[in-house]
């Protein structure tokens, strides 16, 4: 039964009650479409009469005396009752006494008790009544608005993220922290504007923009060592007398037709809660774009779940392409969603095919709507840790809108070795599946973390710009039991401190501690000092195979500041521009003055080379960002016009 039927019966049933009390002919609603057959009730005790006209006060209000009820609201009332399908008024064929011609219909509006008549009508119904006789209302609108039934409720779930504190390195010099090279909370936040509407501060995760974009960090040229590590300093834009200190990591580049032999295996998300457009529709051609990309030694299998899973292909070789492809358009949405029964599922077909030596990866497509079977949060990511170990990850590509679940989808992708990205157009998948396909299943270092530790003497406050949910203890940077970032072919990681140097006016913490001694001039091991260096930075990472970190240190020199923003390079411009975007959207806490419109400006001076169009996209979207974070907010108890 629709809500058009259902609407169409409520009205219905008031009315006839209503005019039954008043002892009225009442018409016989029935589902012919071509007349309305008038009938008399039968006599009524007063006994029963009053009954009537108690109940009928509870649904609609107190019914007021038959003598105020005129022929004319009478045949409104039918009309009324008929009215749900828009062309009932002027289209059914009633007998002629009983029609309701547009005039009159348009004079009995015009009178108070019409008008009242028209408000106590649904929304919709008000609008087309009022769409034929011209008559608008002008009611308030309460605080909160009326959620009418149809509207779509908005269930995405975002883990709270606290953002990092301004922390003096007199008390605490070392930050230590894991790389992240997701990139699905920019193209989550992309989707939202171009919606019209900001994001909740908690679904921006700025280490995600930061990452999106590429860089021209150096390439290396010797895979023993899999990426290379840049840094760069100078003045943070949006603070003066503050620096920002940039570190990047780039791996080395693997040409897709040399990848290792792939044993990949689709988890496919077909509940009810995948049946639209933007979800599985567009997850079946964005699997399209990879399997077109596979080769005859490559393995490709699809498992499915909703409130049961099922293996819809074993594992075909690549270059069955026809089989791959029949398979992903036969699938259909319907039904619950019973994650955890597909990863388990999942997890033993990419066992069964296990490549030694070579990529064994799931990619889990889904809303991350699970609603039965293991539901627990803690449960699936205990879930993925444990079939980590294995040596196949998952990586987690989430579609659509409303009920996006971000904190299951990142975190899981996180805990079982992989990456994760949001898709919302085929031109993202095109980025992450074709043109990243190496970073995107072959990974060249494991569990990479990076420490840096700030000179006292140089640098008296810190702050990591993003990577809340990536921190580490000071001991787990030398733990190799210790989880942490995965990094793929010729991927790129980029991060930001906001430093604060140690004389500067720039300071926030300027309450000196009462009982800290002052330290003298930091020396090395040697008892040389070494105020030539703001900070040192250590990073540690496995190659895939082995179980063993291996540390690499580089010195940060003092002679490297920069202090003109001018001066340094586009790409240190364009990624404080990312941040700076991020910042804002996240409350702008530690930008101070620094508005969409100075993002902009940053941005567009710094755009460079963009062969994909990439960072266009990025200036053209905070300048849509500008004019929604400048709209006025609507005022509530003021009259508007509802047509």
């Amino acid at each position: 039964m629709n809500t058009l039927f259902i609407t169409r019966y409520l009205i219905s049933s008031i009315v006839l009650l209503n005019l039954a009390a008043c002892g009225t002919p009442t018409t016989d609603i029935t589902d012919n479409h071509n007349e309305i057959i008038l009938t008399t009730p039968d006599k009524e005790s007063k006994t029963d009469t009053q009954t009537k006209r108690n109940n009928l006060s509870v649904v609609a209000g107190p019914v007021e005396n038959k003598k105020t009820h005129t022929a004319q609201e009478q045949e409104i009332a039918v009309a009324l009752s008929q009215a749900t399908q828009p062309s009932s008024i002027t289209t059914k064929i009633i007998p002629e006494r009983h029609r309701v011609q547009k005039n009159k219909l348009t004079d009995v509006l015009a009178k108070p008790r019409g008008a009242e008549m028209l408000r106590s009508a649904p929304a919709p119904l008000q609008e087309y009544m009022a769409g034929i006789t011209g008559h608008s209302l002008s009611m308030p609108i309460l605080a909160p608005p009326v959620q009418w039934e149809n509207e779509p409720v908005d269930r995405e779930n975002y883990a709270r993220i606290h953002t990092n504190p301004v922390i003096r390195v007199a008390e605490s010099p070392v930050s230590t922290f894991s790389i992240d090279v997701d990139s699905g909370s920019y193209t989550n936040t992309r989707r939202m504007i171009m919606a019209g509407h900001l994001p909740p501060q908690d679904a921006v995760r700025v280490e995600e923009f930061l990452n999106y974009f590429d860089y021209a960090y150096p390439v290396p040229v010797n895979v023993d060592h899999p990426f290379s590590v840049t840094t760069e300093i100078g003045p943070s834009p949006w603070s003066q007398g503050r620096h920002l200190l940039r570190i990047g990591l780039k791996g080395y580049n693997v040409d897709a037709s040399h990848l290792p032999a792939s044993n990949i295996v689709y988890l496919v998300d077909v509940s009810g809660s995948m049946r639209s457009a933007n979800k599985l529709e567009l997850l079946k051609q964005s699997l399209r774009l990879l399997t077109k990309q596979l080769r005859q030694q490559d393995k490709i299998s699809i498992v499915v779940y909703a409130g049961a899973s099922g293996v819809v292909l074993n594992p075909t070789p690549g270059n069955q392409r026809s089989n791959i492809l029949s398979a992903l358009d036969r699938l259909t949405a319907g039904g619950s969603t019973n994650g955890g029964a597909g990863i388990r599922l999942a997890y033993q077909l990419a066992e069964q095919a296990f490549i030694a030596g070579g990529i064994n990866r799931i990619i889990l497509a889904s809303d991350g709507d699970f609603n039965v079977g293991t539901v627990s949060f803690e449960a699936l990511i205990d879930l993925v840790e444990e079939k980590r170990k294995t040596g196949i990850t998952l990586s987690t590509l989430a579609f659509g809108t409303g009920n996006v679940n971000d904190q299951l989808m990142e975190q899981l992708s996180n805990k079982a070795n992989g990456q994760y990205a949001y898709i919302d157009t085929l031109n993202e998948a095109q980025k992450v599946l074709v043109d990243e396909i190496s970073s995107t299943l072959q990974t060249i270092a494991k569990d990479t973390k990076i420490q840096i530790e700030f000179n006292p003497d140089i640098v008296s406050e810190y702050r990591l710009i993003g990577y809340e949910n990536r921190a580490l203890k000071r001991e787990d940077f030398n733990n190799d039991k210790v989880d942490a970032g995965e990094l793929g072919a010729g991927y790129r990681v980029t991060a930001l401190y906001e430093l604060s140097l140690v004389n500067s006016q720039s300071q926030l913490i300027v309450d000196p501690l009462r009982y800290q001694a002052t330290k003298p001039l930091t020396v090395n091991s040697s008892g040389k000092a070494i105020s030539s260096e703001l900070a040192f930075l250590r990073l540690r990472y496995k190659l895939p195979e082995s179980n063993t970190s291996t540390l690499i240190e580089h010195p940060i020199y003092t002679r490297n500041i920069k202090h003109n923003l001018d001066t340094t390079s586009i790409d240190f411009r364009f990624a404080a521009s990312v941040a700076a975007f991020g910042q804002l959207l996240r409350g702008g806490q530690y930008t101070g003055a620094f508005q969409y419109q100075n993002v902009l400006s940053l941005a567009r001076n710094s755009k460079g080379e963009d062969p994909f169009g990439y960072r266009g996209e990025f200036i053209r979207l905070v300048n849509l960002a500008n004019s929604l974070a400048s709209r006025p907010a609507q005022q509530y108890n003021q009259p508007v016009d509802m047509l």
